[in-house]
């Protein structure tokens, strides 16, 4: 989710879940080593419990960022192998590292050396054409033995040529049985489940079988997706909030943005979503992406794309 789950967009989804974990993009090491740490790292006690998730391949440089990361704050140091763009394996990482199981569990050792909170890894099933289970199943065995405890399955093949990250993210098969193997191959392990879920009926179903699932696009389309989460899965016994209230603590946040010289439309583009499915989204979907509105830094462009709500036009 590089460049979409920044600390604007968490930050809209705490006001939907309280509970829902929520991962960073993926930062790669050498931005922290040799950027700008504040920019990539801080965010507000509010968004917590949240996850940084780390790309590179080199153990002593994931060690470093990953003490950064446990100094920063984050409750968990996530370890990407299953991206799988070009830029990822220019830098041989990403879904790359599947083919080299002995590195990651290097890496993970090295974090782990360094570091007090769990370090867990995201991964997809296999690369390219290998299909067989026996390959996630010994990729996860040997990392297992480094000590990560906790694993998040992307239930797709990586093809590493010839399709690109969106291709990669819908035409390899999802293979939903392969993550509910490993979770009896290893019932000590908690497993993950990822790719292609929309909603929480789904959710419970993979929960049958897992012990937890993690939602992307589906929740950054359609944020609103996370309101009955806490309620459903975490025994939360108050009502969630309605959409009107979520848009009522994201206008106070984006009052307080602006004020430290955020510009609005860096916050407003992970809200498109809000209101999707109801009447008149596309109307407020329209107004807070027009970049000449935005750029006047008034919070009134909320009550004019509120406006396109009240009239039963197309969502």
């Amino acid at each position: 989710m590089m460049d979409w789950t920044d600390r604007h967009c968490r930050s809209l989804h705490r006001f939907i879940s309280r509970h829902t974990w929520l991962y960073t993009e993926m930062v790669t090491t050498g931005a922290l080593l040799h950027g700008d740490v504040p920019r990539h790292l801080a965010f507000t006690p509010e968004e917590a419990p949240v996850a940084l998730q780390l790309g590179g391949s080199e153990p002593d440089d994931l060690a470093r960022c990953a003490k950064l990361g446990e100094q920063w704050g984050y409750d968990e140091i996530n370890l990407n192998c299953g991206c799988p763009s070009e830029r990822v394996q220019r830098g041989a990482f990403g879904a790359c590292l599947m083919n080299e199981p002995k590195l990651v569990a290097d890496c993970v050792k090295a974090m782990r050396d360094v570091t007090s909170v769990p370090v867990t890894v995201k991964h997809r099933i296999g690369v390219d054409a290998v299909e067989d289970y026996a390959f996630v199943r010994d990729f996860v065995g040997t990392i297992a033995e480094a000590g990560c405890e906790v694993f998040i399955v992307h239930a797709r093949n990586a093809i590493l040529k010839g399709l690109s990250p969106k291709e990669n993210r819908e035409i390899p098969p999802l293979k939903y049985d392969y993550a509910y193997q490993l979770k009896r191959d290893f019932p000590q392990l908690e497993i993950i489940i990822n790719g292609g879920i929309k909603t929480l009926d789904e959710v419970q179903t993979h929960l049958e079988h897992v012990d937890g699932v993690m939602l992307g696009r589906e929740a950054y389309h359609n944020p609103y997706v996370l309101a009955d989460v806490d309620a459903r899965f975490y025994g939360e016994s108050g009502p969630a909030l309605t959409r009107d209230e979520v848009e009522a603590k994201l206008i106070e946040y984006c009052a307080s943005e602006i004020a430290r010289g955020t510009f609005l439309g860096s916050i407003t583009r992970h809200a498109l979503g809000l209101y999707r499915g109801e009447a008149g989204a596309r109307g407020w979907r329209r107004v807070l992406s027009d970049s000449r509105q935005l750029a006047k830094a008034d919070l009134a462009i909320f009550e004019e794309a509120r406006s396109h709500l009240r009239a039963p036009v197309d969502a």
